[in-house]
């Protein structure tokens, strides 16, 4: 995979904070907390520019958002309706959100952390490539073993619950871009160009025609 673009920091540090605003993810509350809490600072001002690693430093090396960015494309790759994950920046959203110093999110940062040394430690294991360097299927092959937590075994049941987050995560940045709205057939923040009124076997069950 090629040198990855970066996105804007200022947007990327926007859309964690939107998401984690208007979706139920663990540590959904912490931002909020954080504004009346001690020992964070103050939160971004989001009329600033920044840069990577300005404000809070970003945790990911480059190879680990290249990892990030292929596993979110596994997760959700590209269709007939909309680009993958990874075209929508979703690996610099998980890249921001991991790296804030909030309690919710310093904990998915050591659950991401861990599981992503575990990804290119069994990538080397069974096929002795890195994860970024392996074909769709042998992503699969290892992905299959820890998609699902109650059914994964023994030896995966760490890995899994990684995956899990890291699933929550990848759906949580995609689906709060206008792609992803798009995607689902969202319709909301859409303005009406002609209102009727509500359709009159409404109003009559009402009891209101």
């Amino acid at each position: 995979m090629s040198d990855l673009p970066r996105m804007d920091r200022r947007q990327a540090i926007k859309w964690m904070m939107t998401t984690t605003a208007v979706l139920s993810l663990p540590g959904s509350q912490s931002l909020g907390a954080a504004r009346t809490a001690s020992g964070y600072g103050t939160d971004p001002n989001l009329m600033e520019v920044y840069k990577p690693g300005d404000f809070w430093p970003l945790m990911f090396t480059e190879e680990q958002r290249k990892t990030v960015a292929a596993l979110c494309d596994v997760i959700i790759p590209a269709d007939d309706k909309s680009p993958s994950a990874s075209k929508l920046n979703v690996h610099d959203f998980i890249n921001e959100w991991i790296s804030a110093p909030y309690p919710g999110q310093q904990e998915d940062r050591k659950t991401i952390m861990d599981g992503l040394g575990w990804l290119h430690t069994e990538s080397k294991k069974r096929f002795k490539k890195t994860f970024i360097d392996l074909a769709d299927e042998q992503k699969h092959q290892i992905c299959d073993d820890i998609c699902f937590v109650p059914k994964a075994a023994s030896a995966f049941k760490k890995p899994a619950r990684f995956f899990n987050t890291f699933r929550d995560l990848t759906m949580a940045g995609f689906y709060t871009t206008p792609e992803g709205w798009k995607d689902i057939q969202y319709l909301g923040n859409v303005p009406l160009t002609r209102f009727d009124g509500p359709p009159p076997e409404v109003l009559a069950y009402l009891k209101l025609a």
